[in-house]
């Protein structure tokens, strides 16, 4: 064995182990890369779920949003279609109740005046049986009048005058009053002038001289002037 070689040993032994030591750093340099590197990608990958989650969430306020506003959207163009009608379904509708109107109006314009036909016929027909139910006694006191066999004028001039103020109550009782002329000045709304007499004297010109026909008004309305003569 040379020296060379004895000498040499030593060293390459050395070198040998520290070729292992650094072998054996660079390995734990790995490990610790390496666990450095999942603790970093566990990190990343959280962050990523994390913000997956966030950005999920988001997305689900953002369609609910969406949703809303679509939603409120709908509700206010409907709205505005129900305020924004179309004029002319406006026009027809309204056309609509003015021909139904109408026409209700015809029909009871229609029977008001059937009935007020109806009413006015059975007036004209009726309407005299309230005088002629009033003046029916005044007829039984004539018929008893003229059975009577008395031959007296003073009892039959007195029977006649007891019949006629019971008809002139009656006449009166239905509104029909005598036109008074005696001493009354000449009046054209009561009187009609039949005659005129001259030479009656200043105090009695213009004024009744003689009522020739009696006249008679019902209920203040004349039915029936007084036919009268007139000083001149």
């Amino acid at each position: 064995m040379s020296i060379r070689h004895i000498f040499c040993k030593p060293f390459i032994k050395k070198h040998f182990i520290m070729e292992e030591k650094k072998n054996d750093q660079i390995e734990r340099d790995i490990k610790v890369e390496g666990a450095e590197s999942k603790v970093a990608k566990e990190s990343h990958d959280s962050k990523k779920q994390e913000t997956a989650s966030t950005d999920s969430k988001e997305q689900e306020n953002n369609t609910h949003e969406d949703h809303q506003s679509k939603h409120d959207n709908n509700k206010e163009n409907e709205q505005t279609k129900k305020e924004e009608k179309d004029p002319l379904a406006e026009a027809q509708k309204e056309i609509e109740e003015l021909k139904d109107r109408y026409l209700r109006t015809a029909a009871e314009f229609d029977n008001y005046k059937k009935r007020t036909l109806r009413e006015k016929a059975d007036l004209i027909l009726n309407g005299g049986v309230k005088t002629v139910t009033a003046i029916l006694p005044v007829l039984d006191d004539f018929e008893r009048a003229i059975a009577d066999k008395s031959e007296d004028p003073k009892v039959i001039k007195e029977g006649v005058q007891m019949i006629f103020n019971k008809f002139v109550k009656t006449l009166e009782s239905l509104g029909v009053k005598k036109i008074d002329t005696k001493d009354q000045d000449f009046n054209t709304d009561y009187h009609e002038a039949v005659a005129m007499v001259p030479g009656m004297g200043d105090d009695k010109k213009g004024k009744v001289i003689d009522c020739v026909q009696t006249g008679y008004t019902m209920n203040d309305k004349v039915i029936r002037h007084a036919k009268v003569a007139v000083g001149q």
